[in-house]
């Protein structure tokens, strides 16, 4: 299986924690309830990057008795519980934008 390396996955950590401080900054410098917006979907994508470097290192574990085949699927379901995450809260927060009216 091709997985994506660790330090490819590390360097989106760190990028979406700077891009994510930034838009904080922005928003609260200027107001606005988009670069708000998107600044928190910028910490989901980091939370996205923890996931998925946690998928990793389970998916890199050796096979065992119990799992004769290894851990190798463990990285797609950490990759299916980030698609969740991702669609949930931003579903969250457009019901909640909308009720809010």
């Amino acid at each position: 299986m091709n997985h994506p390396s660790p330090a490819l996955v590390y360097a989106a950590l760190v990028g979406n924690t700077l891009v994510a401080a930034t838009k904080f900054g922005a928003a609260w410098f200027t107001g606005s309830a988009a670069m708000l917006s998107e600044a928190i979907r910028s910490v989901v994508d980091t939370g996205d990057q923890g996931l998925l470097l946690l998928g990793l290192r389970q998916a890199a574990r050796p096979p065992t008795a119990t799992h004769p085949f290894g851990y190798g699927l463990r990285l797609y379901f950490w990759t299916f519980v980030v698609a969740v995450m991702i669609f949930a809260l931003g579903a969250g927060v457009s019901i909640l934008e909308g009720t809010r009216c």
